[in-house]
């Protein structure tokens, strides 16, 4: 219908003559409202803001979202235990495609975010190495530069499930999740300007914020993967995300990925740092703790519909969410409608990158009756996210971090969505 009007409205125009033209009911509602009033309006009759000039060039300088997106922010789930510790979640459920807008990426700090001067910082290598050296951020960005795509993940994101469904929504349950474009020199690179000991089995990495956070990585295996960062999505690091220096570790644990980065040092074994030893271990039902378990397991959400969100009409919904893994590319998503009973392939939207977010959509009719909505992620390793009860069964639920069980949203046959 709406092509024969358009084919009527182009022959009257090119003929010199207006064209009376019929008006869908649709387009007549979405112009001016509904009754009769709405008929007798032109379809597609120009808004106020067509009919005037907008806002000029450059004005704010930074670009800025819509004012209508005011409500897309990061959110702090709980007050901090003390000043300049805490978190702020990303609001996953506002978000398209797999790239997290810098204003966006989740924050975790211990000590606040230092301001800190580029020209006066400096990063040292040390340790079991030939030659110490100490390096501007300048000198930094002399090197060879790499660009990938990877996401970050807090080890603590996801605690708050371990004892069943929090009530939470999508943005407080996965919200200590992102996923950037890095810019950086590998990690490789910048030691071997010092020489490498064949002694080094190790590194630890420090930052320069009031925490001095200080983690113990293995060499061997993030060498030639990890990263020294200057900028994200295109320009330089956020100062809550590292500016000027932070390292990328990917597929490793949030905390591992040091912030504000001011020390490599080349080590034998790991030096039990306050975050390998009372944070970042979990304790397990027989008293022992789970320690340096670096990798994320493979994980999915959908984000819509998720919490917050209702569905007002029955019919046709697009399922979408994330899934990612630190192992590796993901390989495969199911959806469920039905609580886990049954499962059917995702659609995995655009470019699979290793160690990035991806994006999974699946088709679903909503008959108007209750559901449960869950996914489910597999990646190229061939791990398979696990249950809620499996998880718990193997480690209990007095750990904090790496919880990575399906999660499920529960769907009222009024149309709201819960995490329950």
């Amino acid at each position: 219908m709406r092509r024969r009007a358009l084919k009527r409205l182009a022959g009257g125009l090119a003929g010199g003559v207006a064209a009376a033209v019929p008006v869908p009911r649709a387009w007549a509602a979405t112009e001016a409202g509904s009754g009769a009033a709405a008929t007798s309006q032109r379809p597609l009759a120009p808004a106020g803001w067509t009919l005037e000039p907008g806002a000029p060039l450059v004005a704010p300088p930074y670009g800025q979202p819509a004012s209508f997106e005011h409500d897309v922010i990061r959110r702090v789930a709980r007050a901090p235990a003390m000043p300049g510790s805490g978190s702020a979640m990303t609001p996953l459920a506002d978000l398209y495609g797999g790239i997290t807008p810098n204003g966006l990426v989740y924050e975790r700090h211990h000590a606040g975010v230092p301001a800190i001067d580029p020209d006066q910082h400096r990063l040292v290598v040390h340790g079991l190495v030939r030659e110490p050296r100490i390096y501007t951020v300048d000198d930094v960005m002399r090197f060879p530069s790499e660009s990938h795509i990877y996401f970050l993940e807090c080890s603590g994101n996801t605690g708050s499930e371990w004892k069943g469904p929090s009530g939470l929504p999508v943005q407080f349950t996965h919200g200590l999740l992102s996923c950037c474009e890095w810019t950086g020199v590998r990690l490789s690179t910048l030691l071997d300007e010092s020489g490498i000991s064949p002694s080094a089995k190790w590194l630890l990495a420090e930052g320069a914020d009031g925490a001095a956070l200080t983690r113990s990585l293995p060499l061997e295996r993030i060498l030639e993967r990890a990263l020294i960062v200057y900028a994200q999505n295109g320009e330089r690091l956020r100062p809550e995300n590292g500016y000027p220096l932070r390292l990328i570790v990917p597929g490793f644990e949030g905390n591992t990925n040091i912030k504000w980065l001011r020390r490599l040092k080349l080590i034998t074994a790991p030096e039990m740092t306050r975050e390998e030893t009372s944070k970042y271990t979990g304790l397990l039902p027989d008293g022992l703790a789970r320690q340096f378990v670096f990798e994320m397991d493979a994980k999915s959400v959908i984000t819509r519909p998720s919490p917050g969100h209702k569905l007002t009409a029955h019919g046709y919904y697009a399922i979408s969410g994330l899934a990612w893994s630190g192992r590796g590319r993901i390989r495969t998503v199911d959806v469920s409608s039905d609580g886990g009973k049954t499962w059917r392939p995702a659609r995995l939207v655009g470019a699979v990158h290793d160690r990035a977010l991806t994006r999974f959509e699946a088709d679903w009719q909503w008959d108007g009756g209750p559901a449960q909505l869950q996914s489910r992620a597999t990646d190229e390793t061939g791990y398979v996210q696990p249950t809620h009860d499996a998880l718990v069964a193997a480690r209990g639920v007095n750990s904090q971090y790496h919880y990575n069980g399906i999660q499920n949203w529960r769907v009222d046959a009024n149309g709201e969505v819960r995490n329950a």
